[in-house]
Protein backbone atom coordinates (compact mmCIF):
# COMPACT_ATOMS: atom_id res chain seq x y z
CA UNK A 1 0.00 0.00 0.00
CA UNK A 2 1.26 3.43 -0.82
CA UNK A 3 1.46 5.46 2.41
CA UNK A 4 0.83 8.61 0.41
CA UNK A 5 -2.54 7.59 -0.99
CA UNK A 6 -5.03 10.35 -0.27
CA UNK A 7 -7.97 9.39 1.89
CA UNK A 8 -11.14 8.94 -0.12
CA UNK A 9 -14.45 10.73 0.09
CA UNK A 10 -15.60 8.60 3.03
CA UNK A 11 -12.76 9.82 5.24
CA UNK A 12 -13.04 13.41 4.06
CA UNK A 13 -16.65 13.33 5.21
CA UNK A 14 -15.53 11.80 8.51
CA UNK A 15 -13.00 14.57 9.14
CA UNK A 16 -15.59 17.19 8.23
CA UNK A 17 -17.96 15.81 10.88
CA UNK A 18 -15.50 16.52 13.72
CA UNK A 19 -14.35 19.91 12.50
CA UNK A 20 -15.32 22.87 14.67
CA UNK A 21 -15.90 21.08 17.97
CA UNK A 22 -13.61 21.38 21.00
CA UNK A 23 -10.68 18.96 21.26
CA UNK A 24 -11.42 15.99 23.52
CA UNK A 25 -9.21 15.47 26.57
CA UNK A 26 -7.32 12.25 25.91
CA UNK A 27 -5.17 10.18 28.26
CA UNK A 28 -2.29 8.93 26.14
CA UNK A 29 -0.77 5.81 27.66
CA UNK A 30 3.03 5.47 27.73
CA UNK A 31 3.97 7.57 24.63
CA UNK A 32 7.67 6.76 24.88
CA UNK A 33 8.69 6.56 21.21
CA UNK A 34 9.05 9.29 18.59
CA UNK A 35 6.25 7.69 16.55
CA UNK A 36 3.85 7.77 19.49
CA UNK A 37 4.67 11.41 20.23
CA UNK A 38 4.18 12.32 16.56
CA UNK A 39 0.65 10.89 16.55
CA UNK A 40 -0.22 12.89 19.65
CA UNK A 41 1.23 16.09 18.26
CA UNK A 42 -0.48 15.72 14.89
CA UNK A 43 -3.87 14.92 16.45
CA UNK A 44 -3.47 17.91 18.76
CA UNK A 45 -2.54 20.24 15.91
CA UNK A 46 -5.58 18.95 13.98
CA UNK A 47 -7.79 20.06 16.88
CA UNK A 48 -8.99 16.52 17.65
CA UNK A 49 -7.50 15.93 21.11
CA UNK A 50 -6.10 17.75 24.13
CA UNK A 51 -3.55 15.23 25.43
CA UNK A 52 -2.52 14.15 28.90
CA UNK A 53 0.75 12.24 28.54
CA UNK A 54 0.93 9.39 31.05
CA UNK A 55 4.24 7.63 31.61
CA UNK A 56 7.91 8.09 32.58
CA UNK A 57 8.55 11.80 32.12
CA UNK A 58 12.21 11.51 31.14
CA UNK A 59 11.48 8.91 28.45
CA UNK A 60 8.53 10.92 27.09
CA UNK A 61 10.60 14.08 26.84
CA UNK A 62 13.47 12.19 25.19
CA UNK A 63 11.07 10.73 22.63
CA UNK A 64 9.63 14.18 21.95
CA UNK A 65 13.10 15.64 21.43
CA UNK A 66 13.97 12.82 19.03
CA UNK A 67 10.72 13.39 17.15
CA UNK A 68 11.35 17.14 16.99
CA UNK A 69 8.04 17.88 18.72
CA UNK A 70 7.43 20.35 21.54
CA UNK A 71 5.35 18.81 24.36
CA UNK A 72 5.96 21.45 27.00
CA UNK A 73 2.36 22.69 26.77
CA UNK A 74 0.88 19.24 27.35
CA UNK A 75 -0.20 18.06 30.77
CA UNK A 76 1.94 15.17 31.99
CA UNK A 77 1.18 12.53 34.63
CA UNK A 78 4.21 10.56 35.77
CA UNK A 79 4.13 6.77 35.91
CA UNK A 80 7.16 4.55 36.35
CA UNK A 81 6.48 1.88 33.70
CA UNK A 82 3.95 0.76 31.10
CA UNK A 83 1.66 -1.16 33.47
CA UNK A 84 1.55 1.79 35.83
CA UNK A 85 0.93 4.13 32.90
CA UNK A 86 -2.13 2.11 31.87
CA UNK A 87 -3.50 2.09 35.42
CA UNK A 88 -2.96 5.85 35.84
CA UNK A 89 -4.60 6.63 32.49
CA UNK A 90 -7.65 4.50 33.31
CA UNK A 91 -7.87 6.23 36.69
CA UNK A 92 -7.91 9.62 34.94
CA UNK A 93 -10.83 8.45 32.80
CA UNK A 94 -12.71 7.05 35.81
CA UNK A 95 -12.22 10.38 37.61
CA UNK A 96 -13.71 12.26 34.65
CA UNK A 97 -10.45 14.02 33.82
CA UNK A 98 -10.19 12.44 30.35
CA UNK A 99 -12.85 11.46 27.82
CA UNK A 100 -10.72 9.33 25.51
CA UNK A 101 -7.95 6.77 25.92
CA UNK A 102 -5.12 6.39 23.41
CA UNK A 103 -2.44 3.70 23.23
CA UNK A 104 1.13 4.96 23.08
CA UNK A 105 4.09 2.60 22.83
CA UNK A 106 2.93 -0.23 25.10
CA UNK A 107 1.33 -3.51 24.01
CA UNK A 108 -2.43 -3.57 23.49
CA UNK A 109 -2.73 -6.41 26.03
CA UNK A 110 -1.13 -4.23 28.70
CA UNK A 111 -3.54 -1.40 28.05
CA UNK A 112 -6.60 -3.66 28.00
CA UNK A 113 -5.36 -5.35 31.17
CA UNK A 114 -6.09 -2.06 32.96
CA UNK A 115 -9.37 -1.52 31.11
CA UNK A 116 -11.17 -4.81 31.71
CA UNK A 117 -11.20 -5.25 35.54
CA UNK A 118 -14.73 -4.75 36.83
CA UNK A 119 -13.77 -2.85 39.97
CA UNK A 120 -11.05 -0.56 38.63
CA UNK A 121 -11.40 -0.57 34.84
CA UNK A 122 -13.76 0.79 32.23
CA UNK A 123 -16.05 -2.14 31.48
CA UNK A 124 -19.76 -1.77 30.80
CA UNK A 125 -22.51 -4.34 30.28
CA UNK A 126 -21.27 -4.63 26.67
CA UNK A 127 -18.49 -6.91 25.49
CA UNK A 128 -15.47 -4.82 24.51
CA UNK A 129 -14.66 -5.17 20.81
CA UNK A 130 -12.53 -3.61 18.10
CA UNK A 131 -13.71 -2.24 14.77
CA UNK A 132 -12.03 -0.89 11.67
CA UNK A 133 -13.80 1.77 9.64
CA UNK A 134 -12.32 1.09 6.21
CA UNK A 135 -12.21 3.30 3.14
CA UNK A 136 -11.91 0.75 0.32
CA UNK A 137 -11.27 2.11 -3.19
CA UNK A 138 -14.24 1.35 -5.41
CA UNK A 139 -16.61 0.49 -2.55
CA UNK A 140 -19.43 3.03 -2.30
CA UNK A 141 -19.70 3.28 1.51
CA UNK A 142 -17.44 2.99 4.54
CA UNK A 143 -16.94 -0.68 5.44
CA UNK A 144 -16.82 -1.59 9.13
CA UNK A 145 -14.94 -4.80 9.95
CA UNK A 146 -15.11 -6.27 13.44
CA UNK A 147 -13.42 -7.83 15.41
CA UNK A 148 -9.83 -7.99 14.16
CA UNK A 149 -7.88 -7.18 17.32
CA UNK A 150 -9.44 -8.18 20.65
CA UNK A 151 -11.87 -11.13 20.74
CA UNK A 152 -10.00 -14.28 19.72
CA UNK A 153 -12.82 -16.82 19.50
CA UNK A 154 -16.00 -14.91 20.27
CA UNK A 155 -19.03 -16.83 21.50
CA UNK A 156 -22.51 -16.28 20.12
CA UNK A 157 -23.30 -13.77 22.85
CA UNK A 158 -19.95 -12.05 22.29
CA UNK A 159 -20.84 -11.71 18.61
CA UNK A 160 -24.19 -10.21 19.54
CA UNK A 161 -22.40 -7.44 21.46
CA UNK A 162 -19.83 -7.08 18.69
CA UNK A 163 -22.71 -6.51 16.26
CA UNK A 164 -24.41 -4.03 18.61
CA UNK A 165 -21.17 -2.08 19.04
CA UNK A 166 -20.60 -1.96 15.28
CA UNK A 167 -24.18 -0.83 14.61
CA UNK A 168 -23.79 2.01 17.14
CA UNK A 169 -20.55 3.00 15.41
CA UNK A 170 -22.27 2.98 12.01
CA UNK A 171 -24.99 5.30 13.31
CA UNK A 172 -22.38 7.73 14.61
CA UNK A 173 -20.54 7.94 11.27
CA UNK A 174 -23.79 8.59 9.40
CA UNK A 175 -25.25 5.20 8.40
CA UNK A 176 -28.77 5.20 9.88
CA UNK A 177 -29.65 1.53 9.26
CA UNK A 178 -26.46 -0.37 8.46
CA UNK A 179 -26.53 -3.61 6.51
CA UNK A 180 -24.75 -6.21 8.64
CA UNK A 181 -23.28 -9.35 7.03
CA UNK A 182 -22.35 -12.23 9.32
CA UNK A 183 -19.45 -13.87 7.50
CA UNK A 184 -18.64 -17.54 7.10
CA UNK A 185 -17.01 -19.66 4.42
CA UNK A 186 -20.40 -20.53 2.91
CA UNK A 187 -23.83 -18.96 2.70
CA UNK A 188 -25.83 -21.96 3.95
CA UNK A 189 -26.21 -23.30 7.48
CA UNK A 190 -23.92 -26.25 8.11
CA UNK A 191 -23.95 -27.88 11.58
CA UNK A 192 -20.26 -28.75 11.16
CA UNK A 193 -19.36 -25.04 10.82
CA UNK A 194 -20.04 -23.08 14.00
CA UNK A 195 -19.80 -19.74 12.20
CA UNK A 196 -22.89 -20.59 10.12
CA UNK A 197 -24.89 -21.57 13.21
CA UNK A 198 -23.88 -18.37 15.00
CA UNK A 199 -24.86 -16.33 11.93
CA UNK A 200 -28.30 -17.91 11.79
CA UNK A 201 -28.82 -17.37 15.51
CA UNK A 202 -27.76 -13.72 15.31
CA UNK A 203 -30.25 -13.12 12.51
CA UNK A 204 -33.03 -14.68 14.59
CA UNK A 205 -31.98 -12.53 17.55
CA UNK A 206 -32.41 -9.49 15.30
CA UNK A 207 -35.85 -10.77 14.25
CA UNK A 208 -36.84 -10.95 17.92
CA UNK A 209 -35.54 -7.46 18.74
CA UNK A 210 -32.46 -8.59 20.69
CA UNK A 211 -30.20 -6.77 18.21
CA UNK A 212 -31.63 -3.54 16.83
CA UNK A 213 -30.64 -0.62 14.62
CA UNK A 214 -29.43 -2.57 11.58
CA UNK A 215 -30.38 -5.16 8.98
CA UNK A 216 -28.69 -8.51 9.64
CA UNK A 217 -28.16 -11.42 7.27
CA UNK A 218 -25.97 -14.50 7.34
CA UNK A 219 -24.25 -16.72 6.92
CA UNK A 220 -22.76 -14.96 3.93
CA UNK A 221 -19.44 -15.65 2.24
CA UNK A 222 -17.31 -12.55 1.72
CA UNK A 223 -18.02 -12.29 -2.02
CA UNK A 224 -21.77 -12.56 -1.45
CA UNK A 225 -21.60 -9.92 1.25
CA UNK A 226 -19.91 -7.20 -0.78
CA UNK A 227 -20.62 -8.02 -4.45
CA UNK A 228 -24.18 -7.95 -5.82
CA UNK A 229 -23.29 -10.02 -8.89
CA UNK A 230 -21.87 -12.78 -6.69
CA UNK A 231 -25.03 -12.73 -4.56
CA UNK A 232 -27.25 -12.98 -7.65
CA UNK A 233 -25.17 -15.89 -8.97
CA UNK A 234 -25.99 -17.80 -5.78
CA UNK A 235 -29.68 -16.74 -5.95
CA UNK A 236 -29.40 -14.96 -2.60
CA UNK A 237 -32.32 -12.59 -2.12
CA UNK A 238 -31.47 -10.23 0.73
CA UNK A 239 -31.32 -6.49 1.48
CA UNK A 240 -27.80 -7.06 2.85
CA UNK A 241 -26.12 -9.39 0.35
CA UNK A 242 -23.85 -7.54 -2.05
CA UNK A 243 -24.24 -4.22 -0.19
CA UNK A 244 -22.96 -4.87 3.33
CA UNK A 245 -21.70 -1.94 5.41
CA UNK A 246 -20.67 -4.02 8.45
CA UNK A 247 -18.82 -7.34 8.28
CA UNK A 248 -18.90 -9.52 11.40
CA UNK A 249 -16.08 -12.07 11.11
CA UNK A 250 -16.00 -15.51 12.77
CA UNK A 251 -12.77 -14.98 14.75
CA UNK A 252 -9.77 -12.75 15.16
CA UNK A 253 -7.68 -14.50 12.49
CA UNK A 254 -10.34 -13.96 9.84
CA UNK A 255 -10.83 -10.32 10.81
CA UNK A 256 -7.14 -9.52 11.04
CA UNK A 257 -6.32 -11.12 7.69
CA UNK A 258 -9.30 -9.52 5.95
CA UNK A 259 -8.47 -6.02 7.21
CA UNK A 260 -4.78 -6.34 6.36
CA UNK A 261 -5.47 -7.80 2.92
CA UNK A 262 -7.74 -4.88 2.10
CA UNK A 263 -5.12 -2.46 3.42
CA UNK A 264 -1.96 -3.86 1.86
CA UNK A 265 -3.34 -5.41 -1.33
CA UNK A 266 -6.50 -3.36 -1.86
CA UNK A 267 -5.02 0.07 -1.02
CA UNK A 268 -7.65 0.63 1.67
CA UNK A 269 -7.26 2.89 4.69
CA UNK A 270 -8.44 1.61 8.08
CA UNK A 271 -9.32 3.73 11.12
CA UNK A 272 -9.47 1.55 14.24
CA UNK A 273 -11.29 2.04 17.53
CA UNK A 274 -12.17 -0.05 20.58
CA UNK A 275 -15.87 -0.05 21.49
CA UNK A 276 -17.92 -1.13 24.48
CA UNK A 277 -15.80 0.47 27.22
CA UNK A 278 -16.87 3.56 29.12
CA UNK A 279 -14.90 5.68 26.65
CA UNK A 280 -13.60 4.97 23.13
CA UNK A 281 -10.05 3.67 22.96
CA UNK A 282 -7.72 4.64 20.10
CA UNK A 283 -5.21 1.99 19.02
CA UNK A 284 -2.92 3.55 16.40
CA UNK A 285 -0.64 1.12 14.58
CA UNK A 286 2.96 1.88 13.68
CA UNK A 287 2.15 0.78 10.09
CA UNK A 288 -0.70 3.28 9.74
CA UNK A 289 -0.36 6.38 7.61
CA UNK A 290 -0.70 9.75 9.33
CA UNK A 291 -4.12 10.30 7.81
CA UNK A 292 -5.31 6.93 9.05
CA UNK A 293 -4.11 7.72 12.58
CA UNK A 294 -5.96 11.03 12.49
CA UNK A 295 -9.06 9.28 11.16
CA UNK A 296 -8.91 6.83 14.09
CA UNK A 297 -8.87 9.80 16.44
CA UNK A 298 -11.77 11.39 14.56
CA UNK A 299 -13.91 8.23 14.87
CA UNK A 300 -13.25 8.14 18.63
CA UNK A 301 -14.14 11.84 18.95
CA UNK A 302 -17.45 11.29 17.16
CA UNK A 303 -18.24 8.35 19.44
CA UNK A 304 -17.53 10.20 22.66
CA UNK A 305 -19.60 13.16 21.55
CA UNK A 306 -22.50 10.88 20.64
CA UNK A 307 -22.28 8.92 23.94
CA UNK A 308 -23.64 5.67 22.49
CA UNK A 309 -23.83 2.36 24.33
CA UNK A 310 -20.68 1.38 22.45
CA UNK A 311 -19.02 4.33 24.20
CA UNK A 312 -21.45 5.47 26.89
CA UNK A 313 -19.28 8.07 28.54
CA UNK A 314 -18.83 8.74 32.23
CA UNK A 315 -21.64 9.12 34.73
Amino acid sequence: MSPDRALGDNYRVLMEKVRGGPPEITAVVHPCTPAAIAVVADATEAGLIAPILVGPEARIRAAAEEAGRDVTAYRMVTASHSHASAAEAVALVRAGEARLLMKGSLHTDELLGAVVPTATGLRTERRISHAYVMDVPGYPTPLIITDAAINIEPTLMDKADIARNAIDLAHVIGIPEPRVAILAAVETVNPAMRATLDAAALCKMADRGQITGGLLDGPLAFDNAINEAAAREKDIVSPVAGRAEILIVPNIEAGNMLAKQLTFLGDAEAAGVVLGARVPIILPSRADSLKTKLASCAVAVLLVRAATKAAPGLT
